[in-house]
Order: structure tokens, then sequence, then C-alpha cells
């Protein structure tokens, strides 16, 4: 199977899944329900939820022990994106080529989704922990919630980091420790909690871990490099907002050209580390090239 038509595989596995948890019918809460539906099926690429299914079938051969963590990860990281998006933040109008939540409903609806997701993340996991049946992997389960609830702290200390040092020089150990944390936590916690699930071993698990933190911190660049030189009516969003606001970037802070560089540099250390588990380790090592090669 190509990788295009994998990945459009996990993610149609991953979209029927979410349909399942929306919340639907009358209620005074309506339109903040449709507000967390709005984003939550805006149609991203669902990298981390699929990075998570593909890691726990690679160590077990089976991946529904893990969808409702993967659905989590999902609500919690739309959660961030509405948050980023608003006029405190980045203040962004567009995402995936529609209007931010803030725009289409308005600014305290869109805290309030977040706020929704965010909590409504930690339900799904609660309740699927009560429905476990088998010990082992009820304690595996819980270690993979507290490995999603450390990420998630992670994520917005480094939303924090980012927000603090816009218009301001920063250090390059702060840059990575920020674009670790805000981008590459999640990413990481999903392979890791796709292992855990899978009962690996220490050194897979160790191995899946350093693959992940590489594509967190490439997808990162990728991202830096598409904010300059990307095409907005592909990005579904503007070019040149990180320079307009100040923010520190690999591109601010390297150059477009060594960004480029890094990017390419690290995709072939995360394929090394793919190759090791040959036909298995095919899907991560085509992910790690869609990462480096994306436009949007």
């Amino acid at each position: 199977m190509e990788f295009k038509e994998e990945l459009k595989k996990y993610q149609d596995l991953i979209n029927e899944e979410l349909k399942k948890y929306l919340r639907t019918g009358e209620c005074p809460e309506k339109v903040l329900n449709n507000s967390m539906e709005y984003s939550l099926m805006a149609g991203g690429k669902r990298l981390r939820p699929i990075l998570m299914v593909n890691v726990c079938q690679i160590f077990s051969g089976q991946y529904q022990n893990c969808l409702p963590f993967a659905v989590a990860m999902e609500m919690i990281h739309n959660f961030s994106l509405i948050h980023d998006d608003l006029p405190g933040i980045d203040n962004d109008d567009f995402r995936h080529g529609k209007q931010t939540n803030h725009k289409k409903f308005n600014e305290a609806t869109a805290i309030l989704a977040g706020d929704g997701l965010l909590n409504y993340a930690y339900q799904v996991i609660a309740n699927d922990l009560i429905k476990e049946t088998n010990l082992q992997l009820q304690k595996q389960k819980m270690s993979a919630f507290k490995e999603l609830a450390d990420a998630t702290d992670r994520m917005i200390a480094g939303e924090y980091v980012d927000t603090e040092f816009e218009g301001k020089p920063i250090s390059s150990d702060y840059l990575e420790y920020m674009h670790n944390n805000k981008t590459g936590a999640l990413l990481k916690a999903s392979a890791r909690i796709g292992a855990i699930i899978a009962n690996a071993s220490e050194e897979d698990l160790n191995k899946i871990t350093k693959y992940a933190e590489i594509i967190g911190l490439t997808f990162q660049i990728k991202d830096d490099i598409l904010s300059v030189v990307g095409d907005e009516k592909i990005l579904g969003k503007p070019v040149g907002n990180d320079e307009k606001r100040g923010k520190c970037t690999y591109v601010t802070k390297y150059g477009l050209e060594r960004a480029q560089e890094m990017l390419d540099e690290l995709t072939k250390e995360a394929i090394e580390i793919t190759k090791t588990y040959n036909e298995k380790g095919a899907f991560l090592e085509n992910l790690a090239i869609y990462i480096q090669t994306r436009n949007k």
C-alpha cells in the first residue's frame, strides 16, 4: 500500500472514532458543543493519534486498546490549537482553510470550547480505565494516562515560553526547549503511549521515544520554514505571521538555508531508527519523510 493511501486509511479510522464522541442534540450548551465539534472535525492531519496507533501495531499487532487514548490525544491537540489562535496569543483568523474558532463563534465560546475538549479528553480516558477488566492492561493504560497528562503540562509550558519570548532574543537552548515542549511533547507522548499499551520492551520504548523526539523537532522546523516560504492557499492560513509578531523560530534564529539543513539531518537520523524495525518500520520511515517534505 502506498504511504498516502495508508495515511488516508489511518485518518479515516481516527475520524470515525472521533465521531463517536461528538455531542449532539438540543441542550442549553448546544453552541458550545458545536464549537468543540467545529475545531475537532476541521480536517487536521491526525498525525498524533496515527503515530500512536501505528506504534501500537508495531509492538502488539493490535491497535484497538489505544483508540480511546488516540481520541483523547486529538482532543487535547485541538484544545491547544483553539487557544493558540486566540487574540491574546497568536490572533489568527484562519486554520485549515477555515475561520478559527473565535472568529466562527466568539472569543468566550472558543476559550470554553478549548477547555471543554481538554476536560473531555480526560473523561474519555477515565471511562476507558473504569471499563478495563484486564489488570495488566489497566496498569499499562494508567502509565499511558500519566504520559498524556505530563505531555499536556509540557505543551502548555512550551506555549508559555513562546508567548513570553515574543519580540525578545532567545538562546538556542531556550528555542529548542520551547519547541520540544510546545510541539514535541504531544508527538513524543503519542509514540510512547502506543508502545506502553502494546507492552513494548524498555529498549523499544527508548528507541521509539528518540524517533518521536526527532520528528517533533522536524515538524516544528518545517512549520517555521513554511511560515516563510509556504503557499497560503495550500496552508490554509497566512504566511509571515511569525515574523510580524517577532516570534523566534528556527528560520529567524539560523536562517532559511541552515534550518533546511537541520531538517534534512534530523530526518536522516529518524529514518535510521525506523530501519531497525524492517518492514514494520516502513510507515514510520515514510512519516518522517512526509513531515520533511509536506507543503502544509
